[in-house]
């Protein structure tokens, strides 16, 4: 008896190792079949518009570090080039992911900030860029605000157009203010409507009005925040590495295509989305002012828009 009880023990020992082992095997099975998933939807995304995209894809020295704070910075870099070498940077914005606090935040600073260059002396911010590409607008930001960023990612005009095209087919809802047309391409009316990629470039291109680059500034953040909770409305989890096939060769990054899937991931799979916003410089802290050789600028107040920046980041 005692034998045939050691025998039955045995026996269901080892069907309990062949479970564990047909268990392992289908779980190391279906990351695989994840993992070949998203590779092919990668790849065939780069070949629907790899023809299209002419962005300059050089690689650049870039030693960004990551901030103080804890979080994820991202240069994001709108470049007005039309072909020429040295183009200054139209629009400049650090985006800040923070994976503890499951947070998106996201700074403008306007492109007449009169900052110090490094070894360039004192200039506008976005000369820094045309001077010296992303990484001495990388050293200025921080000589100037004390921010470290890890990553940059440059778009030009052409490629935001495609990018917007690529992701909405239907165009972008947004509600437009005022009737806007002076030097931007295009015509737009006031109201709600949904605006395909040339349309947008043009909402958040327009400053000619009474507020300038300020209400340009205002525009491309509300437009950034549209098109981020637009698009977490109608992507699903499975669509991303495939969206990201699409637009990576409209984008000149530093970023690895497994970071922006894990931070696009976490951003639509996370109910709270609100993305922050920060226009430096701040309220009340600058200075417009007419330079010879240089034109029109606003002077900071660097103390002041640095605590800013210290407030903003680390709540």
């Amino acid at each position: 008896m005692r034998y045939e009880k050691n025998q039955e023990r045995k026996r269901l020992k080892r069907k309990k190792k062949r479970r564990l082992r047909k268990t392992v095997l289908i779980f190391f099975f279906l990351i695989l079949l994840a993992f070949g998933y998203i590779f092919i939807q990668y790849i065939q995304g780069i070949k629907k518009t790899m023809d299209e995209a002419n962005i300059d894809q050089i690689e650049y020295e870039f030693n960004g570090k990551q901030d103080q704070y804890g979080g994820t910075n991202v240069l994001l870099i709108g470049s007005d080039s039309r072909g020429e070498k040295n183009a200054r940077s139209d629009t400049i914005m650090i985006a800040q992911y923070h994976p503890e606090n499951h947070s998106y935040k996201l700074i403008s600073i306007m492109r007449d900030t009169y900052v110090d260059i490094p070894e360039h002396g004192k200039n506008k911010i976005n000369t820094a860029f045309a001077l010296g590409g992303p990484e001495l607008l990388r050293k200025t930001i921080k000589e100037n605000f004390d921010v470290d960023v890890q990553y940059y990612a440059i778009i030009d005009f052409e490629g935001f157009v495609h990018l917007i095209d690529e992701a909405f087919p239907d165009g972008v809802e947004i509600e437009v203010e005022k009737a806007m047309s002076a030097y931007i391409g295009v015509t737009l009316e006031p109201g709600v409507q949904r605006l395909d990629g040339e349309h947008l470039l043009g909402y958040v291109r327009f400053r000619h009005d009474a507020m300038g680059d300020f209400n340009r500034v205002e525009r491309q953040q509300k437009a950034l925040k549209e098109v981020a909770s637009q698009f977490a409305s109608f992507q699903t989890l499975t669509k991303l590495p495939k969206l990201v096939g699409v637009v990576k060769p409209f984008v000149n990054t530093n970023l690895n295509t497994s970071d922006i899937i894990y931070i696009g991931k976490d951003y639509l799979s996370e109910d709270n989305r609100n993305i922050e916003t920060l226009r430096i410089p701040v309220d009340g802290e600058y200075e417009p002012q007419r330079i010879s050789g240089v034109g029109e600028v606003l002077r900071v107040d660097l103390e002041a828009n640095q605590e800013a920046i210290r407030t903003f980041l680390d709540k």
